[in-house]
């Protein structure tokens, strides 16, 4: 991350970071197959150093205080490569296919972050709780790469405002999926060919029948 500090990240060709990093460029291929695989990396270095400093202290507080300490503890674990993202951020953001791959890295990553807050990930909604989150961490992140402030004010208002929206909009889809769980039941029932069962009520054949008649039930 260091020479993309002073550069722009379509400047930096692979020898440069084996240069840098002092290993020879056969085994930075070993390593690593790109510089997107690099930023792999280093989410995983994050992603570590999040879930090595979780805390129980906060588990039996609102899903929105879980997360604003998530994703703080997560902006401080990125902190020291502030300065070489500040100027990776602008040129990945023109690029969609670099966009998508790494989206699909934050999709893991942020898998993991929410299920160490204790928030779901694997019932009917969990992928877009992990898609949210991951949009959530991108929109803030856009404040804090230009934030100097050591209190990071314009950052936690803008994560505030974030998790306002993203609240907000979790309790519609939420109530939305729960109003409509018996259409999905009837749906799944007629895909697969089964008729939905019908509750009658049960009656005596003997209660039915009468003196000197023969009974046979209707079909």
């Amino acid at each position: 991350m260091r020479p993309a500090a002073p550069r722009r990240w379509d400047e930096i060709e692979l020898g440069d970071i084996a240069t840098e990093a002092d290993v020879p460029l056969a085994k930075l291929r070993g390593l690593f197959p790109s510089k997107l695989a690099m930023l792999g990396g280093l989410t995983r270095i994050v992603d570590d150093a999040v879930l090595a400093g979780r805390s129980d202290d906060l588990a039996a507080e609102p899903v929105r205080e879980r997360m604003f300490d998530l994703v703080m503890r997560r902006l401080d674990a990125l902190a020291p490569y502030k300065a070489g993202l500040r100027k990776i951020a602008p040129v990945i953001r023109r690029d969609p296919l670099a966009m998508a791959a790494l989206n699909r890295g934050a999709v893991n990553s942020w898998r993991y972050m929410l299920a160490s807050a204790g928030i779901a990930t694997e019932d009917a909604l969990g992928g877009l709780r992990v898609q949210g989150a991951v949009l959530l961490m991108a929109r803030v992140s856009e404040v804090w790469l230009d934030d100097d402030e050591p209190e990071l004010s314009r950052t936690m208002a803008r994560l505030d405002r974030e998790l306002k929206t993203a609240g907000a909009i979790m309790a519609r889809v939420e109530d939305v999926h729960r109003l409509t769980a018996p259409l999905r039941g009837l749906a799944r029932a007629l895909c697969s060919g089964k008729r939905p069962r019908v509750r009658r009520r049960e009656r005596s054949d003997e209660g039915l029948r009468r003196e000197g008649e023969d009974f046979a039930p209707a079909i």
